[in-house]
């Protein structure tokens, strides 16, 4: 004979959170730039993230916004040295592993018999979390970068996302324009009304109605461009110095502008450059890992670096983001040694860097500058790089950088934010 048992139903305290509300509460720990860790290495791109420090940063950035229930908190108020068997720390994990079912985070778990790490999966959260790896996938880039975006457009009242207008008419597929007589080449964009008109102009209103070539109208619209971008990062340093943290703000808008070009600009190109004591581009997927150091500013590098990857594009356009905070203080010689200088700006590493700002201009190439500083000798540097490539200057803040660079990729205007 079958028996069922009847017990209790006691409802999971936190089941009302989504794996969305997960990663809004993990934001700052996902893309930590090291600002907040007083042991920080310079440049690395922190291969040590367990599922033990990921755990905590979900456990503490709960209890900061009173989500976790009263007698839970109570409870490891009491007996925290007894927190590894405690019923938060299981609630805590059963989210852990809502996170990797969902396909936001893939687990890296120790192999015991060959002694390293087995591929990443999802799965469950039993096991060895001290030496467990966790990696952040595209999804939860994604994500991130479409709440960062959101935010930042939320904060500038009503905004429509369009593409890149310019001043020139052609014939496409959206009309805005006055139509005119159609030439070869130009897309078939019929206007049938205009045409038909033309057409009872010339041989009077009769049937059948007699079109000729010369009668045939097209509908003119906005020509809208392609754009290829290189976004360079300083990550030097001083971007994580004097007590305020700019790497991170600068890492969210990318990420931003990232899911900004993909949804809405299909047509674009983004690439992302650090520069430091050197350069180097990284695949966007790793923008979230990406660390401040080494410790100087080479941006001669950094435009050199862009210039190879925007060689490579046919676009209309091809420009330069570029986000720093400090002037220009290393300087990569003929023969492969790096030149530094902290100490004010020098001749030197200034000239070459107006050099390249020049080279890049000759070659068709815009630079708009976002300044997180107010320097004066800075501000008149990013004034005669501005000169010389016709580009424009942004004199901002962590707080604001977001809002100015994504409405000056969307309208592209030329104006000056002081």
């Amino acid at each position: 004979m079958k028996f069922v048992k009847y017990s209790k139903y006691v409802a999971d305290p936190l089941e009302g959170l989504s794996a969305e509300d997960l990663l809004q509460l993990l934001q700052n720990f996902l893309l930590d730039s090291g600002f907040y860790n007083q042991y920080y290495n310079f440049y690395e791109m922190d291969p040590e993230r367990t599922l033990e420090q990921l755990h905590q940063a979900l456990l503490e950035a709960m209890r900061e916004q009173g989500m976790i229930p009263e007698e839970l908190l109570q409870e490891l108020l009491k007996n925290a040295e007894n927190y590894q068997d405690s019923e938060l720390r299981n609630l805590i994990d059963k989210l852990l592993e809502r996170l990797a079912e969902e396909g936001y985070i893939t687990i890296q778990r120790p192999n015991p018999q060959q002694g390293q790490l087995a591929e990443p999966r999802p799965g469950a959260m039993h096991g060895d979390e001290g030496r467990a790896k966790f990696e952040i996938t595209d999804k939860a880039l994604d994500f991130l970068g479409f709440k960062t975006l959101k935010d930042l457009l939320a904060s500038l009242g009503k905004s429509s996302f369009g593409r890149h207008d310019t001043r020139e008419l052609a014939t496409g597929i959206e009309s805005h324009g006055a139509s005119r007589r159609y030439e070869f080449g130009d897309t078939l964009n019929l206007d049938v009304n205009a045409t038909l008109l033309s057409a009872v102009q010339r041989h009077g209103l009769k049937v059948p109605l007699e079109l000729d070539y010369a009668d045939l109208q097209v509908r003119q619209c906005e020509y809208q461009s392609s754009c290829a971008t290189v976004l360079m990062l300083d990550c030097s340093h001083s971007m994580i110095l004097y007590g305020e943290d700019r790497f991170t703000p600068a890492k969210k808008v990318a990420l931003a502008l990232t899911h900004l070009i993909r949804t809405q600009y299909p047509g674009d190109s983004l690439h992302l450059v650090l520069f430091h004591d050197s350069a180097e581009e990284i695949p966007l997927p790793e923008l979230a890992r990406a660390r401040v150091g080494p410790y100087y500013t080479n941006t001669r590098e950094g435009l050199r670096l862009a210039q190879r990857i925007l060689s490579r594009q046919r676009k209309d356009m091809r420009q330069v983001i570029m986000i720093t905070d400090g002037k220009p203080s290393a300087l990569t010689l003929d023969d492969g040694r790096i030149y530094k200088n902290a100490f004010g700006l020098d001749p030197l590493v200034v000239s070459e860097t107006l050099h390249e700002v020049a080279r890049c201009r000759r070659n068709g190439i815009l630079i708009n500058t976002f300044m997180l500083a107010s320097d004066y000798g800075l501000v008149n540097f990013v004034q005669k790089v501005t000169e010389l490539c016709r580009g424009k200057a942004y004199f901002t803040t962590p707080y604001t950088l977001g809002q100015y660079l994504l409405m000056d990729y969307m309208q592209k205007k030329v104006r000056h934010i002081h």
